[in-house]
């Protein structure tokens, strides 16, 4: 009603189209929105008091009106390839992971960095219950707001920024994102979906789109809405097993949307789309590696116009010792029936494992610990 005061909205929930119109109907001049993108996101405050191209009283009214919650660093484990792992701590007390993963070293012919992947997280657990995730462990607390999403990369930028980033186009250090962190995406989807806009936003982080992909568990009704946004991000399905008894053992989720109807949606992503569909696939010892599973497997996707395919060794997980990676010889042998079947694979190599590689275990100790 008129009169009644405007909500503060915390700064990395408002898409940096957004900004003039907010200033306007909150009193403030349209022309700092452009300052205000600078700061965000080439400067990448993280206190309004930073901004020091605004006038004070300015920032002041930012801060109440816009305010910027950045999270705590709990905890940051460094792995010998370079992987490192973070536990954020959130307002309300609550936690979660993002992990940043390099890709070699070597520097591109016009000296930017190599390749830097960050995995963030979209939810505090996970309803999902999949076998070998720690991030289900403890079930689902709550889904994460879209500030406290863009947030994780704020986070990352600001550990692993350099000078040379700093003299990039947007300066951010990172080259690829993938929300295949804590929780399902599309069982959050509105708010993951405003996160990734606003890091792909031009005058935000300017993320490209074919740099960002979601990753989901089989969600069958997000794959329509993505692909009604009209976007290029990349989305990648974790599939697991060739058959639904399997599949049911290792992911509940596949007794409410068996594989028959998974592939379907997969399908109609494709043809609406163009854009291929990444399976994941965790190699767990006797249980889903045998060169059986592997050519059923390829049976199922072959009913599919294109895909690809990551095999992914299982990376142990504490509260399922049951659980084990098969042997470089049975991943070999897995990956060797899908590419003479002619599907593009990659056998990926596992990151981090001196660090709680399987997402969710830092926040899982965490918890046994408090």
């Amino acid at each position: 009603m008129e009169g009644e005061p405007i909500r503060a909205r915390p700064a990395w929930s408002v898409h940096p189209d957004e900004w003039r119109a907010l200033l306007v109907e909150r009193g403030m001049r349209a022309f700092r929105a452009d300052q205000i993108l600078q700061a965000l996101y080439r400067d990448w405050i993280q206190s309004w008091d930073e901004a020091t191209t605004l006038p004070k009283d300015l920032r002041a009214d930012l801060a109440r009106e816009f305010p910027l919650a950045v999270p705590k660093v709990l905890a940051s484990e460094r792995a010998d390839d370079g992987t490192t792992k973070l536990l954020l701590g959130l307002a309300d007390g609550n936690s979660v992971e993002t992990v940043v993963i390099p890709a070699g070293t070597a520097k591109s012919s016009d000296g930017r960095p190599g390749r830097l992947t960050q995995c963030i997280s979209s939810q505090v657990g996970c309803a999902m219950g999949c076998a070998f995730c720690a991030s289900g462990a403890k079930g689902l607390v709550r889904s994460l707001a879209s500030d406290e999403i863009v947030a994780q990369v704020m986070c990352a930028q600001h550990l692993f920024a350099t000078p040379e980033n700093k003299r990039q186009g947007s300066g951010l250090c990172l080259t690829n994102l993938v929300v295949m962190g804590m929780g399902e995406p599309f069982a959050n989807y509105d708010e993951t979906m405003r996160a990734l806009k606003i890091l792909n936003a031009g005058k935000g982080p300017n993320l490209g789109a074919r740099h960002i992909t979601l990753s989901t568990c089989g969600v069958v009704p997000g794959f329509k809405r993505l692909a009604a946004e009209g976007l290029q991000f990349e989305l990648s399905v974790s599939l697991h097993a060739p058959n639904d008894e399997l599949r049911s053992q290792l992911m509940p989720v596949n007794r409410r949307w068996p594989i028959d109807e998974l592939l379907a949606a997969c399908r109609e992503y494709t043809r609406e789309t163009g854009r291929v569909i990444t399976f994941e696939y965790t190699l767990v010892k006797g249980l889903n590696d045998s060169r059986a599973c592997a050519e059923e497997l390829v049976r199922r996707l072959k009913t599919l116009p294109s895909c690809k395919v990551n095999l992914i060794p299982l990376s142990p997980v504490d509260h399922r010792p049951d659980l084990a990676t098969p042997d470089e010889a049975t991943q070999l042998a897995f990956l060797d029936v899908l590419m003479k079947a002619r599907i593009q694979t990659m056998l990926r190599r596992s990151r981090g494992k001196d660090v709680a590689a399987a997402c969710g275990q830092l926040r899982l100790r965490t918890v046994k610990q408090a």
